[in-house]
C-alpha cells in the first residue's frame, strides 16, 4: 500500500499541529463520504473502483481490441481531464516514446490546444495510417475538441466514406444529453458514458480514460482493481490512512504561509500524471481566494534549472515527492578505462542506486534549506499501482479542499475567460 513519509516536515510543523487536525480530517472525510458538502452531485467517482468486470469494461475491452486490430493510430480529441487521465496513465506505464513501440497503436492527442503547428504535424503523423478516433466531452461544445472533432471527422469520411467512418468514430459523453450524445446518436456511432455524477478531472476511472489505455494496450481491469484496493485501504478515519496524512500536512503548510506545493517525482514518464495532478487539485482548491498553487517539476532534470530557486529562493513552498519501487531489471554503471569523467568510482553500481543518492542528498539539502519535504512512496510503476495513484488523489483531493472550506467539484471561474473569447470571436450572445 501507498505510504506518506511525513518525517521531513516536522521543522515547519509539530506533532500536536497535526494532532490537533484530527477532528477536522474526519469531519471533512464525513462530508466527502456521507455527500454533505457542496457539490455533492459529483460524487460518482468515489464508488467507480471495482473488483468485477462490468458491462462497460467489458464494451470497452472489446471496442479496445478492435481498434487495435484495424487502426495503426488512435486519436484521443477532449481537454482537461479528457487529455489529462489517458495521456497521464499512458505515458506513465508505456512511456513517453510509446509511439514507437510496433505492437500497439499510435496514440495520439487532438483538441487541447488552438495551435495551427500542432494540427499540422498531426495530420503529418496521420498520413498514409489507418485511424480511428474518440471523441471525449460532455457536452460537444468546447471550443478546442469541437474544432478538432469537425477536422477529423472530415478527414476519416474523406478517408474511408460516410459508413465504414462511423465505424472509427468512438464518443464518451454524457448518457442523455447535449450535443456529442446528439451526433453520436444521429450518426450512429458508438458510445460510453461519462457518468453525469462524475466531473470531468475525477473521470479518469471511467471510459473517458479506460479506453484510451485499453487501445494502448494496458489492462484496464488491473488498473480498476488497484483503486478498487485503493478504495477499501484509503477508508480508514484515523492517521493510519495515507490520505488523510497527505491532506491534513498540505494544509497544515498552507496555513503556515507554505502557498505553493511542488509534487516531484525522478521518473520523466511520470511528467503528464504530474499535469493531471496539477489539474486535479488547482481546479477543485483554487477559489475563494484561497488555494495552494499546485506546480510538477521533474527530478533530477529540473534542479539544473529550478534547483537555486528551490534552496534559497521565497520560503513559500513545500514538495511532494513520488517514489516507485526499482524496475526489476538493473542496469549497472560500466568502467571506462581511461575514466576522463572521473565517475570510475561509480563502476558496478547500479542507476537505480545512482538516483537514491540523488534523491537523498537532495531531500536533504531542501530540508536543510527550509523546504518541508512529504515523501509518498509507492510500487513499481505498473497498471494497479496507477490505479491506486489516481484514487488515492481523487480521495486526497476532495478531503484537503473541504479542508480549504471550498466546494471541489466546481470551476466557476473558467467562465471568465470564455466569456472574453467568445465575445471577441464574435459568437452569438455575447
Amino acid at each position: 500500500m501507498l505510504n506518506v513519509d511525513i518525517s521531513n516536515i516536522w521543522g515547519e510543523l509539530s506533532l500536536p499541529d497535526l494532532l490537533q487536525m484530527e477532528e477536522e480530517v474526519a469531519k471533512a472525510h464525513k462530508t466527502l463520504a456521507e455527500g454533505r458538502g457542496e457539490g455533492n452531485d459529483f460524487l460518482g467517482w468515489l464508488e467507480l473502483p471495482t473488483f468485477e468486470q462490468t458491462e462497460e469494461i467489458a464494451r470497452i475491452r472489446k471496442a479496445a481490441k478492435r481498434i487495435r486490430e484495424h487502426s495503426d493510430a488512435f486519436v484521443v480529441v477532449g481537454i482537461g481531464g479528457s487529455y489529462l487521465g489517458p495521456r497521464a496513465a499512458i505515458e506513465l506505464l508505456k512511456g513517453q516514446n510509446h509511439n514507437l513501440n510496433d505492437q500497439d497503436p499510435q496514440v495520439f492527442f487532438a483538441g487541447n490546444n488552438l495551435s495551427t503547428a500542432a494540427w499540422n504535424d498531426l495530420c503529418h503523423q496521420l498520413e498514409g495510417k489507418d485511424f480511428s478516433i474518440n471523441i471525449i466531452s460532455k457536452s460537444g461544445t468546447t471550443t478546442e475538441p469541437a474544432i478538432a472533432t469537425r477536422a477529423l471527422r472530415w478527414m476519416l469520411e474523406r478517408k474511408y466514406g460516410a459508413e465504414k467512418a462511423r465505424e472509427r468514430i468512438f464518443v464518451t459523453t454524457d448518457p442523455e444529453k447535449g450535443a456529442l450524445r446528439q451526433m453520436a446518436t444521429e450518426e450512429g456511432y458508438e458510445t460510453f458514458v461519462i457518468p453525469p455524477n462524475v466531473g470531468g478531472r475525477y473521470s479518469v476511472l471511467t471510459a473517458v480514460g479506460l479506453l484510451p489505455m485499453a487501445v494502448a494496450g494496458i489492462d484496464p481491469m488491473e488498473v480498476m482493481m488497484g483503486a478498487a484496493q485503493a478504495r477499501l485501504d484509503f477508508d480508514a478515519r484515523n492517521f493510519d490512512n495515507p490520505a488523510w496524512l497527505y491532506a491534513a500536512a498540505r494544509n497544515l503548510m498552507y496555513r503556515k504561509g507554505k502557498k505553493i506545493e511542488m509534487l516531484c517525482c525522478y521518473e520523466p514518464d511520470f511528467k503528464c500524471f504530474g499535469g493531471w495532478w496539477q489539474q486535479l487539485f488547482g481546479e477543485s482548491e483554487g477559489k475563494n481566494g484561497k488555494g495552494i498553487f499546485p506546480v510538477t517539476t521533474e527530478f533530477t532534470a529540473d534542479l539544473h534549472s529550478l534547483g537555486q530557486m528551490i534552496q534559497q529562493g521565497e520560503r513559500s513552498l513545500f514538495e511532494t515527492v513520488v517514489r516507485f519501487a526499482p524496475p526489476k531489471k538493473k542496469v549497472a554503471i560500466e568502467p571506462d578505462w581511461k575514466n576522463l569523467d572521473g565517475l570510475n568510482y561509480l563502476e558496478g553500481k547500479t542507476l537505480d542506486f545512482v538516483q537514491d543518492q540523488a534523491c537523498a542528498g537532495t531531500l536533504n539539502a531542501h530540508v536543510d534549506g527550509g523546504v518541508p519535504v512529504m515523501m509518498l512512496q509507492t510500487g513499481e510503476i505498473n497498471a494497479r499501482t496507477l490505479g491506486e495513484l489516481f484514487y488515492f488523489f481523487e480521495l486526497s483531493c476532495g478531503i484537503s479542499a473541504y479542508l480549504l472550506g471550498v466546494n471541489p467539484f466546481n470551476q466557476p471561474g473558467v467562465e471568465f475567460y470564455k466569456r472574453n473569447m467568445f465575445h471577441l470571436l464574435g459568437k452569438p450572445g455575447y
